[in-house]
């Protein structure tokens, strides 16, 4: 069974550079894991409303191609005032039509920053910008991070992992489509991606201590959020430990990711984590057979809704909406 399941790189402390100011004030959105490959997302994407004075979070696996892109980004600021992007693991794909020919590694995510900035997309590249809409002021923080095979049981070692997922027949296709170079495997870039971005981060909250973030990246920030009912071992695909405190470490108020195809929403430390994905056709299939779109499956981020007590912070499970 094969099972489909990002790099901040100012070297300087980044002051806010860019304000985005609605006027009316506007709401943030958030929706992942598009996987435009498949007819009935790219029809889903078109059915996309305007919301103009609204901002939409990208948050990774559009598709495996620099057209997937484009679509989504043609559609996307036709609707939107401002949008974001981090990359997913498919973004990073280098499919066998690409072989011999096709870009790997960091260069196949370059020219994804490359057609994100065709549109005025805001990636992991550009400075953080704040948000002065319903819920802000907050810093947008899009985050590339990747994953290291760390989310395991601790019985099992690192060098076991890849055979523990498949004693379940797990295998995910990035082992064999998403490429590390230069870096000599996908640990590595890992390693290297959670350097620079906590360099990123760590300025940003010290220029800004008063600010609140909204961290906004493909991958799961904490292994406890991970819950895969009918793949549980996928979980080694799905994130690192070294992110586990930087909600707490880098103040945000909002957690936005995707990869798991499980919306839902949960607390921790009083930040709120949103798992945002709309999935593969046959995932979703029950809301569009409730008539509902994407435009109902788009995830408030800000303002989002009001702190619940400590007793009542139970996940919510985001099935239809």
């Amino acid at each position: 069974m094969s099972v489909d399941p990002l790099i901040a790189t100012a070297d300087a402390a980044p002051d806010i550079c860019a304000t985005l100011q609605p006027d009316p004030p506007g709401r943030l959105w958030a929706i992942s894991d598009l996987h435009l490959s498949y007819k009935a997302n790219r029809e889903a994407l078109e059915k996309l409303n305007p919301r103009p004075n609204d901002g939409l979070i990208l948050c990774g696996d559009i598709g495996e191609t620099a057209e997937h892109l484009r679509l989504a980004f043609t559609q996307a600021t036709a609707c939107f005032r401002q949008v974001f992007w981090v990359p997913g693991n498919h973004e990073l794909y280098t499919l066998p039509t690409q072989k011999e020919h096709g870009l790997r590694g960091e260069k196949k995510y370059d020219e994804c920053v490359e057609v994100a900035r065709e549109f005025g997309v805001l990636t992991p590249e550009d400075d953080y910008v704040l948000w002065e809409g319903e819920g802000g002021p907050c810093l947008i923080a899009p985050i590339f991070t990747l994953y290291d095979y760390s989310f395991r049981p601790a019985h099992v070692k690192l060098e076991e992992a890849l055979a523990w997922a498949k004693e379940e027949n797990i295998e995910a296709t990035d082992e064999y489509l998403l490429h590390p170079d230069p870096h000599p495997s996908r640990i590595a870039w890992c390693e290297a991606l959670i350097a620079r971005t906590e360099h990123k981060l760590s300025a940003a909250v010290a220029s800004n201590p008063d600010v609140k973030l909204i961290i906004v990246g493909h991958w799961p920030l904490r292994e406890d959020l991970v819950k895969l009912f009918l793949v549980p071992r996928f979980c080694i695909w799905c994130g690192t430990k070294k992110t586990e405190d930087w909600h707490i470490k880098y103040n945000a108020k909002v957690v936005v990711s995707g990869h798991l195809h499980i919306r839902r929403t949960d607390w921790r430390d009083d930040t709120r984590f949103e798992e945002v994905s709309l999935g593969y056709p046959r995932q979703w299939k029950e809301c569009k057979d409730r008539d509902l779109d994407i435009n109902h499956l788009l995830r408030e981020i800000l303002p989002g809704p009001p702190t619940p007590p400590v007793e009542r912070r139970s996940t919510k499970w985001r099935r239809f909406a």
